[in-house]
């Protein structure tokens, strides 16, 4: 939020990267059902493996380190999680975020889910919460002038850092 005029503008987030994601073909399968099981595809981006979740580093990422937690069961929305899920779900979040603060030094943080297509959710059928680490001014003019965003490490090496850093 800028002021203007003595008033608060709210600006968006603008994420052009994504379109990525959202143009290229889908094989029909669920993005997170695929990444669940142990050396599967892109296993490099799993930072953490618990009993009923995981974490994954967001491979089209809104900032540099950003999570997401998800259950390994199939559910679209947070009421069809069981109490030991939601349990799971909570603590992974809190130590993804004291594992960014430790190696990555965030300035805030953007914590939440999008449930449904009408809330911003790219994966509707399978619940995950997104962790997105912030710092002042990391909203750079490179998506605003250049439609690119720089992510200043790549994806590899920011899950290996994080691994690295993972503290339960």
């Amino acid at each position: 939020m800028t002021k203007k005029m003595g008033k608060k503008v709210r600006r968006p987030l603008w994420a052009p990267w994504r379109i990525e994601y959202i143009v290229s073909p889908k094989d029909g399968q669920c993005f997170l059902c695929g990444r669940k099981s142990p050396g599967g595809k892109d296993e490099d981006m799993i930072i953490h493996r618990g009993e009923k979740a995981f974490v994954i580093l967001n491979m089209f990422p809104y900032n540099s380190g950003h999570l997401m937690v998800a259950p390994y069961r199939h559910v679209a929305t947070y009421s069809l999680l069981d109490s030991d899920e939601r349990n799971e779900i909570s603590g992974l979040l809190a130590a993804a975020e004291r594992t960014l603060r430790k190696a990555m030094r965030p300035e805030g943080f953007n914590i939440g889910f999008n449930i449904g297509k009408a809330a911003g959710a790219g994966i509707e059928e399978h619940i995950h919460l997104h962790i997105v680490p912030r710092w002042l001014g990391d909203n750079n003019f490179m998506p605003v002038l250049g439609s690119e965003r720089v992510v200043p490490q790549a994806l590899s090496a920011t899950a290996a850092l994080l691994r690295k850093h993972w503290t339960p």
